[in-house]
């Protein structure tokens, strides 16, 4: 079995941008022309309309454009934010944390200490739940080699 060591992100970066999720994925539309339909976010997400909606609602999604006609256009920016609070949501991170997390960066640079702390929280969970994946990665290969054995 082989066990991968992680180390903190370096906290000295070259530019002080807060980078959402690193790569981000290519975007459909180049900027300047990303004004996307919900349905297309639906499709380029894999989230569904209802979690987009809700998202705007409960402050986890920053402010969506409207077209004349009220329809939401969603940019490649807002694609991004998606992008890293999926990756939140995969963490186990809780939703009233994500929240806080959305309104700290909507309060801007002012925040980035308690963004910080909350992303380390986080880490420190992620890192104990690999732990015990580990572990019960390796009951279940002592389960599986014994019942090869006695086949």
């Amino acid at each position: 079995m082989t066990v991968m060591q992680t180390t903190p992100a370096d906290t000295e970066q070259a530019t002080p941008a807060d980078i959402c999720s690193a790569p981000p994925r290519r975007h459909p539309r180049p900027d300047g022309q990303d004004r996307y339909t919900i349905s297309e976010v639906v499709a380029f997400t894999g989230l569904t309309a209802h979690t987009l909606r809700w998202y705007e609602r409960i402050g986890l999604m920053p402010h969506v454009d409207r077209s004349h006609t009220g329809q939401r256009r969603y940019t490649n920016r807002n694609l991004d934010w998606l992008d890293f609070v999926t990756k939140l949501r995969l963490t186990g991170m809780p939703v009233a944390d994500m929240v806080r997390y959305a309104e700290l960066v909507r309060e801007g640079e002012s925040t980035y200490a308690e963004r910080q702390q909350l992303l380390e929280s986080t880490r420190r969970d992620v890192l104990s739940r690999i732990a015990e994946l580990h572990d019960t990665l390796a009951v279940l290969d002592r389960k599986i080699s014994f019942y090869a054995r006695e086949r």
